[in-house]
């Protein structure tokens, strides 16, 4: 796969962040100065404030270094897409002591987290449907704990617009996973996370008016 993504920046905080978030979404790039000629197969420039004016490109997406990199890549991720909204984002999450969560946009995995927390979860969770516009909304939560299930399942309806819609999924079978996965427990939420906004569920009976 062609790089289409460019990083332009000398700057060390901004790489590392940048870098690692694109290695983790498996997204390619290319590494350059901000002063070096780009690629005409480049679609996207991400470079930071200072250096933002020694880029010309039609495509430039400045980052913030003391902010964390998924907003941005998800706005190169657009732009390569060529669209301003999604028309349909889901959000899958795998509750417990600690939260898979997996944001889809339009079929595609856009990120994922692991939360320590309900109240990080629903922090991630709300953030990223507002950073998301989409046609449609939906967050799907498995089942595996019920207790964690019933108290999130709550929590969203209280928080999110009537109109996002929230299904309680199944998860058996979604934990399945190679031996070399066997205790990377971070790596299990995400995939089991995927794995709920991937299938169908029963819809929760939103209480909000």
């Amino acid at each position: 796969m062609k790089a289409e993504i460019a990083l332009a920046t000398v700057s060390g905080k901004a790489y590392y962040k940048l870098v690692s978030e694109l290695k983790r979404r498996n997204l390619p790039f290319l590494s350059l100065k901000p002063t070096d000629a780009l690629p005409l197969d480049i679609k996207v420039v991400i470079t930071t404030e200072r250096e933002r004016q020694l880029i010309e490109h039609p495509s430039v997406l400045v980052f913030d270094e003391e902010k964390y990199p998924a907003e941005v890549v998800n706005e190169a991720i657009k732009v390569l897409r060529g669209k301003s909204k999604y028309e349909r984002v889901v959000i899958g999450v795998d509750p417990g002591r600690t939260f898979g969560v997996a944001i889809i946009g339009d079929g595609r995995v856009l990120e994922t987290v692991n939360c320590l927390s309900m109240k990080e979860a629903m922090d991630v969770i709300l953030k990223a449907l507002e950073r998301l516009p989409a046609t449609f909304n939906q967050v799907k939560v498995g089942n595996g704990a019920p207790i964690y299930t019933e108290e999130l399942s709550r929590a969203l309806d209280e928080a999110l617009p009537k109109e996002t819609a929230i299904e309680i999924v199944c998860e058996a079978g979604t934990s399945h996973f190679t031996r070399g996965m066997a205790h990377r427990r971070g790596m299990k939420d995400a995939v089991s996370a995927i794995k709920i906004a991937e299938r169908k569920g029963r819809a929760f009976h939103r209480r909000k008016p």
